[in-house]
């Protein structure tokens, strides 16, 4: 029995933000097998479970970078930030007027003036994304609508009144390279804190030890797999720590070199059905018909 961990964005999910039949079908193979697959993304646990049940996949789970793991129905961990990083992040967060999502145990929570921010972040000079169509960047930084899994606040301090509520994560947008820099520079002052991103255009602060390693880690005692029986396939520098931690892992075609440069095996890219390439090839060692 193996534990095979992969990310949503840019390695599951097509650019069309789909996960294709080729895909599907390689991962039900893996699991008819005996082994257990798992998502381990960035996302918030709530929106990863949404495309979950679009697809009818039962699979553990590790969202927001790892932060929160769930597994046959219960969540197995959840990290937290402690109250004074999570006070040090807003406050630099809000005094450079940065847009950012704080993620928790009961959604995702945005400053009201979301659409303010953006705005004043687009009259710097922008990050240039290879690549990046201008739907999906007018995606990324367009208003967040009111749902049940996003609310809106004035001031972060709102949400010390709720006292079940937990932060797992900030996702900080950052369209300038001088302000992502200043800003990354900051948080590494930090020492209880972890930061990441997940593309050129964002950062993502956790708890030291919310990462997607950890997780790994988590759910591979869970089922009693060795971290040598586990394997991880990813793209970006969110996706280092569990690629370390597994005992075999997998890079995208897509793919960070800095991501490439540290993994075993280099599969095809996410509009190539890489994450199907890389289970039949280097897992199932099978070659599936098509």
């Amino acid at each position: 029995m193996k534990l095979i961990a992969i990310d949503l964005d840019g390695t599951l999910l097509s650019p069309k933000m789909e996960i294709t039949e080729e895909n599907l079908g390689a991962i039900q193979d893996a699991r008819n097998q005996g082994n257990i697959v798992m998502i381990c993304s960035g996302r918030a646990p709530e929106d990863i479970q949404q495309i979950l049940e679009k697809y009818d996949l039962a699979i553990p789970l590790a969202g927001s970078n790892g932060s929160v793991v769930q597994a046959q129905d219960r969540v197995l961990q959840s990290v937290s930030m402690n109250r004074e990083d999570i006070i040090k992040t807003a406050e630099k967060l809000d005094e450079d007027q940065f847009p950012y999502r704080i993620y928790t145990n009961s959604g995702i929570y945005i400053p009201a003036d979301w659409s303010e921010r953006v705005e004043l972040a687009m009259k710097q000079k922008q990050i240039k994304v290879e690549g990046l169509s201008d739907e999906v960047y007018q995606k990324i930084t367009e208003q967040p609508q009111k749902s049940s899994l996003i609310n809106f606040f004035e001031h972060y301090s709102e949400l010390f009144n709720n006292e079940e509520l937990t932060i797992q994560k900030f996702f900080v947008l950052t369209l300038n390279d001088s302000s992502k820099t200043a800003l990354a520079s900051y948080l590494e002052g930090i020492s209880t804190i972890g930061i990441t991103s997940s593309s050129p255009l964002n950062i993502e602060v956790m708890d030291q030890y919310g990462n997607k390693g950890n997780a790994l880690k988590r759910v591979a005692a869970h089922y009693n797999i060795p971290l040598h029986d586990t394997v991880a396939i990813g793209d970006n520098f969110n996706d280092i720590p569990m690629l370390k931690v597994a005992g075999l892992s997998v890079a995208m075609g897509n793919a960070e070199p800095e991501v490439k440069e540290i993994c075993d095996m280099v599969t095809q890219s996410n509009d190539e059905n890489g994450v199907a390439y890389a289970i039949n090839n280097y897992v199932l060692h099978t070659i599936r018909a098509n």
